[in-house]
């Protein structure tokens, strides 16, 4: 005979709260996160003259950290709707109905304030500036323009691409042209990353109502113009921190050689336009971006 064994009340509230914290975790979208804490670190590294110092550069990667999570819980409040009519997003806490969207909300107002308290206190006022407009663009401006034009894209790599220069800022005190180059990177790889997760899951972007590229021209021309155009533009952009004295001559080459190869995806993508090359391209970006900052860390000056 089978034995059943009775669950315990605090076994339950136990259970509960474990889930709840996963939930919770969820929303703060953890690899994307991942991206914030690596591109942060290496922004406040490199903008460091000699040798970081540990604890401080733990702060200002920590406080990048709590407004992206923050930033990406509170977009989830706002888009629970489309994401649950979308495959890939309907199980998330918000549209499964397992987080409320006031306590949702509450969490993300209580992170972002959190990292932006950590990145004035703790590192300078231009480093919390900029992680404040990146609440505001991609909250204010990005989340409702999604579901109007594919333009949106455009405006969204711009708080995508401000991770590195708040931790070079929160280093270096100041933008200059090695931050500025950092910024310039991140918001051209952006551009064929997204094309390619566009075109992968067009119909349920549709299906929600964005109006990504590969929506409102499903042939898929533009989408493969717009991933060449800004992965041809990604590759001098690339070698810039070599010009300005940023990292040196080995990360020149690898750098080239990188955005060549990621170029050459996008090339292949425009062309054929089908889901093999989309995958190819998204893997690709998601491969170069990493060994582009291991290179450059490795070769700073």
């Amino acid at each position: 005979m089978k034995d059943v064994r009775a669950v315990s009340p605090d076994e339950i509230v136990a259970k509960r709260a474990s889930n709840a914290l996963g939930d919770y975790l969820d929303l703060t979208k953890p690899r994307l996160n991942f991206l914030v804490v690596f591109s942060s670190a290496a922004g406040y590294y490199l903008g460091a003259a000699g040798g970081p110092d540990g604890w401080p550069m733990a702060q200002a990667v920590a406080g990048t950290t709590l407004v992206a999570a923050g930033a990406a819980v509170l977009n989830q409040v706002a888009e629970r709707d489309t994401d649950a009519l979308m495959r890939r997003t309907r199980m998330r806490p918000l549209p499964d109905g397992r987080v409320i969207p006031g306590d949702a909300r509450m969490f993300g107002y209580a992170l972002s304030f959190a990292g932006l308290a950590l990145l004035l206190t703790r590192a300078n006022w231009i480093a919390a500036a900029l992680a404040l407009a990146t609440l505001v663009v991609y909250l204010a401006i990005y989340t409702p323009m999604k579901r109007r034009t594919p333009l949106a894209t455009l405006v969204g790599a711009v708080p995508g691409a401000l991770p590195p220069l708040i931790g070079w800022t929160a280093s270096h005190g100041s933008i200059d042209r090695g931050g500025a180059a950092l910024f310039a990177i991140l918001f051209l790889w952006q551009i064929p990353h997204f094309m390619a997760i566009a075109w992968m899951y067009r119909d349920d972007y549709g299906a929600a109502g964005f109006p990504m590229l590969p929506v409102v021209e499903p042939d898929g021309r533009r989408t493969g113009r717009e991933a060449v155009m800004y992965a041809a533009a990604l590759v001098p952009a690339s070698l810039a921190p070599t010009l300005a004295g940023v990292s040196g001559p080995v990360y020149f080459g690898i750098a080239l050689v990188l955005g060549l190869a990621f170029l050459a995806l996008a090339v292949r993508f425009a062309s054929s336009r089908n889901d093999a090359s989309a995958r190819a391209l998204f893997f690709g970006s998601i491969t170069y971006l990493p060994l582009l900052w291991i290179a450059m860390l490795a070769n700073k000056l």
